[in-house]
């Protein structure tokens, strides 16, 4: 696996486009839960590849603090079905937390969970801090990792 994390201006339209097919086809098409992937917030962020054989396999937005959350975030954590129980989705969030903590200089880090993952995340250090909340029909739970 080959990880590549770039600002928004410096992706090229085949990554973006790459980027945004993954999302789609997991958050939108496989979860069947149509909602604005396109919120603004992509042109604030690091954007977290993971690549093999040219193709993008898993992908991670890291946010800025005061963008999302007060805290730094990481968000639109995705892998592809087609990898999907090998294990990239735990190399994807070491990695991710590894990047916003050198990007972003913060232990820090706010994440808007689905209910269902909060044990995947949780192996990560991430505790619960919020109430179950719906986010565009689905249940979620803010964590934090390392709070101060």
């Amino acid at each position: 696996m080959t990880w590549t994390c770039k600002k928004f201006d410096e992706l090229s339209v085949h990554e973006l486009y790459a980027i945004l097919q993954l999302r789609n086809e997991v958050f939108i098409v496989e979860q069947n839960c149509p909602y604005p992937d396109c919120d603004n917030k992509d042109f604030k962020c690091w954007h977290l590849m993971g690549t093999q054989n040219g193709k993008l396999l898993a992908y991670a937005r890291l946010i800025p603090a005061g963008v999302s959350y007060r805290e730094t975030s990481i968000g639109r954590v995705v892998s592809s079905p087609e990898v999907r129980g090998k294990g990239l989705g735990k190399e994807l969030m070491r990695e991710s937390i590894l990047r916003v903590r050198q990007l972003f200089q913060t232990e820090s880090i706010r994440i808007g969970a689905q209910l269902y993952l909060q044990d995947f995340y949780a192996g990560f250090g991430f505790i619960k801090d919020s109430e179950i909340y719906l986010e565009d029909n689905i249940q979620h739970v803010e964590m934090l990792i390392n709070p101060k």
